[in-house]
């Protein structure tokens, strides 16, 4: 929050030459006033969509800056560190920007037909480095040193001889502890590794699309295919679980299931949602007893979202294990 009068600051251009323009989205989405909490003003936050290449900052209930990243491939993982840079994955590479909107930093994933990559999963590791998982054949974790350049990390993940490249994996974190968290997407696990990449837990599950460690030492996983978010303990224990297709009433239900959620310091939930052709919610919050406090469905505002990054919520984004998204 102390930075975020760095994005409105005469500096700041309304559009940079960096930002590539994507189409006028129109006004003809969906949007909804008639529903639980604030709307927009419920959370300062940054936010973005599979299929909206338009990054969102929101402040104070309104759209307070964005930035455009032109056609094609798709956001997925987003960060605002503390010093107000964003990092940001959008399939076909990585990239760290300032709030006026230069380019710090960016790695280009192969495009070669044959040989392609692509990155949906990075993480701020102090202001400095990065990690990030490059889908590929075979896939890589990495960190890299963004100030000098070099690669700390660059290790294979196993996965099956057959598997493609796009569904290899979505998120992956570094935890508090410096281990990997890497969810297997269409390999239906998640994986813990330590610091030399040996297996040192795992958690069966239907197409996870997105797990973090919470502070409470539990795992909180994103299951897209059954709509279902889950958490459980170290010996693989559901401790709680919330399926947005039955515990939600029918009226707040998702077009699209969700793929990521984040877990705020009040031990609330914030699931997002890609929705469809501009209906549907976008992002629904709900107590650890399942109450719904907030829906929001502003098409008009924002577009779809898988991604969201609650800034009031305490903690060190770039410190692992300090944000729970």
């Amino acid at each position: 929050m102390d930075v975020l009068h760095l994005f409105t600051a005469e500096n700041v251009p309304a559009f940079a030459p960096t930002e590539i323009k994507i189409p006028d989205r129109g006004t003809n989405g969906v949007t909804r006033s008639d529903l639980p909490g604030k709307g927009l003003a419920q959370h300062p936050m940054l936010y973005v969509g599979e299929n909206c290449n338009r990054m969102f900052l929101v402040k104070d209930g309104k759209v307070i800056w964005t930035f455009d990243t032109g056609n094609g491939p798709e956001f997925d993982d987003v960060w605002m560190l503390s010093n107000g840079n964003i990092l940001y994955s959008r399939m076909a590479y990585v990239a760290m920007i300032s709030p006026d909107k230069k380019v710090l930093w960016r790695y280009d994933c192969n495009s070669s037909k044959d040989k392609h990559t692509e990155v949906h999963a990075c993480q701020p590791i102090g202001l400095d480095k990065v990690m990030f998982v490059e889908n590929g054949q075979p896939p890589k974790l990495k960190v890299i040193n963004i100030k000098t350049g070099a690669v700390e990390v660059d290790h294979e993940l196993p996965i099956e001889a057959s598997q493609g490249v796009h569904g290899q994996f979505r998120r992956a974190r570094v935890t508090a502890q410096g281990t990997y968290l890497v969810s297997y997407l269409v390999g239906n696990r998640v994986v813990e590794y330590d610091k030399d990449f040996k297996e040192i837990w795992k958690y069966e599950i239907n197409q996870p699309w997105a797990a973090i460690r919470l502070k409470n030492g539990n795992t909180l996983i994103t299951n897209e295919k059954d709509s279902l978010t889950r958490e459980v303990n170290s010996k693989g224990e559901t401790i709680w679980e919330f399926n947005c297709n039955t515990d939600l009433p029918a009226e707040y239900r998702f077009t699209s299931p969700p793929q990521s959620c984040t877990r705020l310091a009040n031990g609330n939930t914030i699931f997002t949602s890609r929705g469809k052709n501009g209906e549907g919610p976008q992002l629904i919050e709900v107590t650890p007893e399942k109450k719904v406090v907030w829906v929001l469905q502003d098409w008009k505002a924002l577009g779809d979202g898988t991604a969201v990054q609650i800034l009031d919520d305490p903690g060190i984004p770039e410190v692992p294990g300090e944000s729970e998204h």
